[in-house]
């Protein structure tokens, strides 16, 4: 929209904290973007809150300090608001809402709306081949596939920030065009100090966007902040011939549907589950399906949600909901962080749907769904096991019992446990899984055929 465009409005009513009321206005609408011109030329910006007949709540994204009423001139937009798009976003920080955290000038680039739109059904292409993250528990269990919605559930204290960082820090599709936009919701700055430094590297090589929403940053903005990553990502993605395949970080989820709450609750809505709008399950896909492919499009957009979950409760409304939308989890647990195992993930309740369109010849490693299918049925024969000699004692337990209690311990220091900077090839990945296999015998290998087995002098 062009400066002419604008509708200006000198009715400002009250100032109330963050928000700005506005009387007199017409055809305002929730979410339009807002400017802001004070009496000495400063220009700040909002977004519509509400509207009550004919009196505007608009929230500043910079705050009313310094504002006099009598004195301040709002403009409406009469959109949503947008931000530029374009190349010019790779290797630069911003915060929230697109504005420059990294002292280099505004990026520059058509401008579009940040509310974007899912992507039309009919045109899409089923997720395929894989995303690497160089995470061994990940790369092996629960691929992740280009085009993707895979979550990371995890209980509040568990290191879920690291791993989103170590995740895109790492994550790479081989030799075809690849980039990482990384958005944060609620940060504290210490935590958002690390992630700076986390992907220094990468920010460094031009392959990463991060967008940085703090703590005591306005809640509208932590409204706006996946919006704009996505928005962002779609023009990476799908922009231009020859698109990137882009991954989408987006932590923490659960202080983005706080905030759905907070202003949910501001208009007066009524709630729903524990205070939540009726709505958060819509809102939610609203971001999970800008992902995908597009047919005769090179490049996608895979997304990867963290979330934690209040009280350790996977049932909580937030990891409920995206469960339904998305496709699997990876899930951390408290048991195996206090054993010290990095990074903490609980194999047996974290699942990728479509890792079968991720793995296999051709795309990772010929022996690789067939590996993971026996990690998985090896590992839940051993807790069954563990949960049995709890009751009888360890003594009373047969030899192919034992070897199931040796093979567990193996597959979590030799497979899952890894350093944060680690980073590991597939191969050395699945060299892992066989070797911590050996310690069961044959006849307790059913998931793997037989050649596969002659091959590995598995006796």
């Amino acid at each position: 929209m062009t400066a002419a465009e604008w509708i200006r409005y000198t009715t400002v009513q009250e100032l109330r904290g963050p928000l700005l009321m506005v009387s007199g206005v017409g055809e305002v609408r929730w979410d339009e973007s807002v400017r802001i011109e004070l009496a000495g030329g400063e220009r700040r910006h909002g977004i519509v809150l509400d509207v009550a007949d004919d009196v505007a709540v608009v929230e500043m994204l910079e705050g009313t300090a310094g504002m006099d009423p009598d004195r301040t001139v709002v403009e409406f937009a009469g959109a949503p608001f947008d931000i530029p798009v374009g190349d010019g976003w790779l290797g630069r920080v911003c915060n929230g809402r697109g504005v420059p955290l990294d002292e280099g000038p505004p990026v520059l680039g058509p401008r579009m709306p940040v509310s974007g739109a899912p992507l039309n059904p009919m045109r899409r292409e089923p997720p395929a081949d894989p995303i690497r993250t160089g995470i061994s528990v990940i790369d092996a269990l629960t691929t992740v596939v280009r085009g993707q919605k895979l979550p990371v559930f995890s209980a509040p204290g568990l290191p879920h920030l690291r791993l989103a960082c170590q995740i895109a820090a790492q994550s790479s599709t081989g030799d075809d065009p690849f980039c990482v936009v990384v958005a944060t919701m609620g940060l504290t700055h210490a935590d958002a100090d690390y992630v700076r430094d986390a992907l220094d590297e990468r920010s460094a090589a031009g392959e990463l966007v991060l967008l940085l929403n703090l703590a005591d940053d306005p809640v509208v903005e932590r409204l706006l902040t996946p919006r704009a990553a996505l928005t962002i990502a779609e023009h990476l993605a799908f922009g231009e011939p020859g698109g990137r395949h882009v991954l989408v970080v987006l932590a923490d989820m659960t202080n983005y549907a706080e905030a759905l709450r907070e202003v949910s609750a501001a208009r007066g809505e009524i709630p729903s589950r524990r205070g939540y709008p009726g709505y958060l399950y819509s809102d939610l896909a609203s971001l999970y399906e800008r992902c995908g492919r597009i047919r005769g499009r090179t490049g996608s957009i895979t997304v990867v949600p963290v979330l934690t979950m209040p009280g350790g409760d996977i049932t909580h409304p937030v990891p409920d909901l995206t469960g339904y939308i998305t496709e699997g989890q990876i899930v951390l647990s408290a048991e195996q962080q206090a054993r010290g195992t990095y990074p903490p993930v609980d194999a047996l309740s974290s699942l990728s749907r479509l890792m079968r369109h991720g793995t296999g010849a051709g795309r990772t490693r010929a022996d690789h769904p067939a590996v993971a299918a026996q990690l998985l049925s090896a590992l839940a024969r051993a807790r069954q096991v563990r949960e049995l000699s709890e009751l009888i004692g360890t003594g009373a337990l047969t030899e192919i019992d034992r070897a199931h209690l040796e093979f567990a311990d193996a597959f979590t220091t030799e497979l899952v446990d890894q350093g944060v900077g680690e980073c590991r090839d597939l191969d050395d990945t699945l060299d892992r899984a066989w070797q911590a296999l050996t310690r069961l015998p044959r006849a307790a290998l059913t998931m793997l055929p037989d050649e596969l087995l002659d091959a590995h002098e598995m006796s």
